[in-house]
């Protein structure tokens, strides 16, 4: 199926919709003698460790948060040691914590229901104290394995239709899914998890790179087949997502010939199943050709103006700035299981949705492209009734939509669940889809839901960083669009942060 055809991505996006219905439908239950295994091994390679000397970068959160990732002057020059940096704080171990049926691995981004499907792939120049190859990232020993010998970056010059990123980057970083490490529990709704995931990861990524100087871009506009071959993956389990390019001035060579592998895996467990909507959703939004990367490219959606939809609150401008650098807030950031009812300042919330909303370096984002829209729901916040509101990105302020005490609909919106309900905020990011397929193909539903999960991923950062806490939960769909409507009308929800003081389970 063409990526043109774009019945695929609504056919996909509806049949995993939630609503009431589907839940107590649903008979699905977690088998845990197949839980897959938490991460992907090759046994018969030699791990190349990591150095965990580094040190924290002096550039406080926000300023991270808020670069576009295109970093005027020179660019530092990527050694191992700075790869390790960057790799430990976008997708490292943490710590772990074993329990009667194993040990629980805690990661440097959130991943829904930790179940880290997320793998990092690097394709490297000559570096002077790495040699050029292509790498997969094991974070479960903190190494690199060498999958290819040799500078194969020319072959995602090709793939990416000679992206300038690309072409002048050192290394590649590529993000790619083992779908079944998340379909054990999430079934076929793990597509949408694909990029909520990485885009909690690469939120944490693009702040550490900017946080030491080093430029970075994300990039969707790539031909699946030639990058999933350079990898050797297997496609109907594992696929690349998206790349990210690190650094520049170092001009990639042509492309070198890719023969298969054959690597060995250990197995994930017993048995797997399958769930083809996913992969049919992924083949449809797939690009066959550098040609066809560059008129994707070139397709780019413009934003839609919204109309004004009452009177503006501005956001505050006497905002807490966070002097603390990015990666200390990493190393304590969590996913919230419990808040009180306690309320957060409105200029904890202005600084919230400012570096939520903050520029993404992404080759699917161009100045003035189609952004995702936030819609909050407000529960305490200090000095604003409690509603439903509308985030006016280009005025910089709030709408109020309804005033009211929502707190009940909050949780039943977040599947009837108690976090949202005793959240200070929930935000919503939510997508016109139609001028975004119409313009970019079923491929176009991998950059809202991407998007929507990076902002998601920078709530989290900002939110920590404040010393509040956040979660990201999942919703019944339908009804978080007739709850903001008409405003949101025609729009689809992509993602949900929540957001308020930690506290312990509000008694019922």
């Amino acid at each position: 199926m063409a990526n043109s055809d774009t019945a695929a991505a609504r056919r996909y996006h509806e049949g995993t919709n939630h609503s009431a219905k589907s839940v107590r439908s649903d008979l699905h239950r977690l088998e845990f003698e197949i839980m897959p295994r938490p991460f992907k091994v090759y046994p018969d390679l030699h791990p190349i460790p990591l150095p965990r000397d580094f040190a924290s970068s002096a550039t406080p959160i926000l300023a991270a948060l808020a670069d576009s990732g295109d970093i005027a002057g020179d660019a530092p020059e990527l050694t191992l040691s700075l790869l390790a940096h960057l790799l430990y704080f976008a997708a490292g171990v943490l710590r772990s914590r074993p329990y009667p049926g194993g040990e629980a691995f805690f990661r440097a981004a959130a991943c829904t229901g930790n179940l880290h499907h997320i793998d990092l792939y690097l394709v490297a120049g000559p570096l002077i104290d790495l040699e050029a190859g292509v790498y997969h990232f094991s974070p479960h020993d903190f190494s690199l394995r060498l999958l290819r010998k040799g500078d194969h970056r020319g072959s995602l010059v090709e793939a990416t239709s000679n992206e300038p990123h690309v072409t002048e980057a050192p290394v590649v970083v590529a993000f790619a899914s083992t779908w079944w490490r998340n379909s054990w529990k999430y079934q076929a709704r793990t597509y949408r998890h694909c990029f909520w995931d990485s885009g909690t990861l690469l939120a944490n990524l693009l702040s550490v790179a900017a946080a030491v100087g080093v430029p970075a871009e994300v990039l969707l506009g790539f031909v699946d087949d030639q990058v999933n071959r350079l990898f050797d993956l297997d496609t109907e389990r594992e696929v690349t997502l998206g790349l990210v390019a690190l650094g520049r001035g170092a001009p990639a060579p042509t492309a070198a010939a890719v023969t298969p592998l054959g690597l060995a895996t250990l197995p994930l467990s017993s048995r797997e199943v399958d769930y083809p909507a996913i992969r049919e959703i992924h083949a449809a939004s797939s690009l066959t050709s550098p040609a066809e990367v560059s008129e994707w490219r070139r397709a780019l959606p413009a934003a839609t103006p919204v109309a004004p939809a009452g009177p503006l609150l501005p956001l505050s401008s006497e905002r807490p700035a966070p002097a603390e650098p990015v990666e200390a807030v990493i190393l304590r950031r969590g996913s919230t299981r419990a808040f009180s009812h306690g309320s957060i300042g409105f200029e904890q919330l202005s600084t919230i949705l400012a570096s939520a909303t903050a520029a993404i370096p992404a080759d699917f984002l161009a100045p003035g492209a189609e952004r995702a829209e936030l819609y909050i729901v407000v529960n305490a916040v200090d000095g604003l009734a409690p509603g439903s509101y509308f985030f006016d990105r280009e005025r910089a302020g709030l709408v109020l939509l309804e005033e009211g005490d929502f707190r009940r609909k909050a949780g039943w919106l977040g599947l009837g669940q108690e976090l949202p309900a005793d959240a200070a905020v929930d935000v919503f990011w939510l997508r016109a889809l139609e001028p975004t397929l119409e313009a970019l193909g079923n491929r176009g539903y991998r950059a809202a839901q991407l998007e929507a999960a990076i902002g998601g991923g920078k709530t989290y950062l900002v939110a920590y960083a404040l010393g509040l806490g956040a979660s990201g939960l999942t919703f019944f769909d339908d009804d978080v669009i007739r709850f903001f409507s008409p405003h949101a009308a025609g729009k689809s929800v992509m993602f949900l942060m929540a957001v308020g003081i930690p506290g312990r389970k509000i008694a019922r």
